[in-house]
């Protein structure tokens, strides 16, 4: 079969990046590990989004009755739906690894500066894909909670409201904000997302796996095939157990239908991943000087953002292959500060 394929339509180039890719050796190899991680839950989501696109229907009247059928008609939808839930939540947290481990390994240094946006930028369709994707089943929390992350869009000075108007297709959240992000999650993201991981896994084979600056490695570098692939398709298959053991014990819960004339829930709190920005925003008081205190978060949040994107052309010293204890220093300050917002968050 090899050799049929081979005469017609040439794989002579994949046996030889077969033979030549290889992977260093060094004490932080094992964060390697991390980005075919990503790549593999990305998959389980593009096959079960796929799987429960077959059943649901987009509308007012129709979305939630599709999300109930599904869950607890459908043979094995509620099993479906569930792994499509759990592998999202693990599929950014593992995306934020990942992105942490290759800014402290200094990844992003020259000539990876490309290689750095793209990932960036994957990691925020990743949140987006979350976004847009809560609103789906159209039940009492989600609609909510979509309501409150798109007043926090409309924070931002000057482009605010008609980031609002983009977003809701009007003034409110309606059945054109639904259909909106359904069209996003279904179909602009997933081209969007196959694109750009075309060029970032092009851009890795090219320059290879950064190796940190000033860290010895640790004899020959590893074939990654069989040796790393093989390594990768354990971690891959223990991830698939734990999506199941997941899926099995806590399924995805659907609330009450949501109606647009009721009183928010108490406490409402958006996703996991979204805690951060969601209680930075809860702490800052109404005013801030002359400002708005919502527009001061929002804003805030977009310069961190935008500063670690280019953060490959702020770092001069990784640039040139040396250390750079301020930068490194500083990510940490930041990630603890993130995740001590999370964790406060979710603990209230």
């Amino acid at each position: 079969m090899w050799t049929w394929l081979d005469e017609r339509v040439g794989l002579e180039p994949l046996t030889h990046l077969a033979a030549q890719k290889v992977v260093p050796r060094h004490r932080y190899s094992i964060f390697y590990y991390l980005g075919g991680m990503a790549l593999f839950l990305f998959i389980i989501q593009l096959g079960t989004g796929l799987l429960l696109l077959l059943y649901y229907e987009p509308g007012v009247s129709t979305a939630y009755e599709s999300v109930k059928r599904i869950s607890g008609e459908i043979p094995f939808g509620w099993l479906i739906r569930s792994i499509h839930r759990w592998s999202a939540d693990i599929f950014i947290g593992v995306l934020a690894l990942h992105m942490f481990t290759a800014y402290l390994m200094k990844a992003y240094r020259r000539p990876r500066e490309l290689t750095w946006l793209t990932g960036v930028a994957a990691f925020g369709l990743a949140l987006a894909f979350g976004f847009s994707g809560y609103l789906l089943p159209w039940d009492e929390i989600a609609f909510f909670a979509t309501s409150v992350g798109t007043a926090v869009a409309g924070a931002f000075p000057l482009v605010g409201e008609p980031l609002l108007q983009l977003l809701r297709g009007g003034e409110d959240v309606t059945g054109a904000t639904l259909a909106r992000f359904f069209a996003l999650h279904v179909v602009v993201l997933p081209f969007a997302a196959l694109a750009l991981l075309g060029i970032h896994l092009l851009l890795v084979q090219k320059h290879g796996m950064s190796v940190p600056p000033g860290v010895a490695e640790k004899g020959r570098a590893r074939p990654f095939f069989p040796d790393f692939l093989m390594h990768d398709l354990v971690g891959w298959t223990l991830a698939l157990a734990l999506l199941a053991a997941l899926a099995a014990l806590l399924p995805a819960e659907l609330g009450p239908k949501a109606n647009p004339f009721a009183s928010a829930p108490p406490e409402i709190k958006p996703e996991w991943y979204f805690y951060a920005p969601f209680q930075q925003l809860k702490m800052i008081p109404a005013f801030v000087g002359p400002f708005e205190g919502e527009a001061v978060g929002a804003v805030g949040f977009a310069i961190l953002g935008l500063l670690f994107a280019l953060v490959p052309f702020l770092d001069r010293q990784a640039a040139r292959g040396e250390r750079s204890p301020a930068f490194t220093v500083a990510g940490w300050i930041v990630f603890v500060y993130l995740v001590g917002l999370t964790c406060y968050a979710w603990l209230h």
